[in-house]
């Protein structure tokens, strides 16, 4: 398994839908590009330690920031200079999540879905089931479509909401991979379980 997992927004879910991947697929969670984390009684969280407390098997950043802003934005603060083209996928089996959603630019002059279109991986959108929906998957996947990528499909996060799913679906021909829903209890078991309630793991191949 070789993919990207990708979002219609930022703070969707799809770190938690990347750890449970990874975690039933056994391929490792990379997060290449990193801004911003939370305090926890074991010391600053980001993604990865989320994914990894979630599950997964993770690699390290690339690029960790502080601020909690868009990529391009933290590091010019941070007086960093992201390398864009250093940011390549390591060898074998691999899960990476992008930092927000596609268009989110990690420099002044690249995208995240520049670079997603330079790997060629398949991608996974993530989009959540809540208003506003449609129009931003809808015009994530016409963004996916113009740079010819290829999408293996989009994965809802959140309380069902059928007409929404089903209209996106409709409008877009893109394949429904499931729904991860919302979890009153988030762990490393309930995750897994709900994922392989909802999801089809030959889909992700």
């Amino acid at each position: 398994m070789r993919l990207v997992v990708t979002g219609t927004d930022t703070d969707i879910g799809k770190t938690v839908f990347a750890a449970a991947l990874c975690a039933v697929s056994s391929a490792p969670y990379w997060k290449p590009v990193q801004a911003g984390w939370v305090d926890s009684e074991e010391g600053p969280e980001g993604d990865k330690e989320t994914a990894a407390r979630l599950g997964a098997t993770v690699l390290p950043e690339k690029y960790r920031l502080t601020l909690a802003a868009s990529p391009h934005q933290a590091a010019a603060e941070e007086g960093v200079t992201i390398d864009t083209d250093a940011l390549t996928p390591p060898d074998g089996p691999v899960v990476i999540e992008g930092a927000g959603g596609l268009m989110v630019p990690l420099t002044r002059a690249t995208l995240n879905i520049d670079v997603f279109a330079r790997w060629g991986l398949p991608l996974v959108l993530c989009a959540r089931t809540a208003l506003g929906t449609i129009n931003h998957t809808l015009l994530s996947v016409e963004a996916i479509r113009a740079r010819n990528l290829p999408l293996l499909g989009i994965a809802f996060i959140g309380d069902a909401h059928a007409e929404s799913e089903g209209i996106i679906i409709e409008k877009s021909g893109v394949k429904r991979l499931g729904r991860l829903p919302r979890l009153a209890a988030l762990n490393r078991e309930t995750l897994a379980a709900a994922f392989m309630a909802n999801f089809r793991l030959d889909d992700f191949a």
